[in-house]
């Protein structure tokens, strides 16, 4: 009798368990580009916060859909997303006085061309610096037409200088 009594309450148990394992697997969260949130110091941050309101609903004419979590450091376009995360650390390769780099409208740009065919890009001579990844679907040529639509709000919201 005692184990007739533990049967429903068990069996109500591996439904709920069902039923929350499949609610958490159907998540929207899991649905979404994940970009890795910086971590910069507060005025840098204030920064990136301005940047985020500057930037523009399109780039390269992908739709701006923001990766999770969800941060105002981070922003996103398109699927394969283009990633912008402001408030990087300074890229090594900027030590390189061989490695490539270009200016866009007024923007210069670290360019670091990956083996895949996507591109990462960073600001230079900013007080921020701004990464913009570009897959590989959407690089086409140099992966630099991003760029452009990003280089007014850059000079917008981050001032020239040299980031702490």
């Amino acid at each position: 009798m005692n184990s007739s009594r533990h049967r429903p309450r068990c069996a109500l148990g591996l439904s709920l368990l069902a039923l929350l394992t499949g609610v958490a697997g159907c998540s929207s969260a899991d649905d979404g580009v994940h970009a890795a949130v910086p971590g910069p110091g507060a005025a840098v941050t204030r920064l990136c916060q301005n940047l985020d309101k500057a930037l523009p609903r399109k780039v390269d004419g992908q739709d701006r859909g923001d990766p999770v979590p969800a941060s105002a450091l981070t922003a996103g376009w398109g699927s394969p997303a283009i990633i912008l995360r402001c408030g990087v650390s300074r890229p090594t390769e900027m030590n390189d006085p061989d490695a490539d780099g270009a200016e866009v409208d007024g923007v210069g740009w670290l360019i670091q061309k990956r083996e895949n065919g996507s591109y990462l890009f960073t600001t230079t001579l900013r007080k921020a610096y701004v990464e913009v990844a570009v897959p590989a679907k959407l690089a086409a040529a140099d992966g630099s037409a991003a760029l452009v639509d990003l280089a007014a709000p850059i000079k917008k919201a981050i001032p020239e200088g040299i980031a702490d």
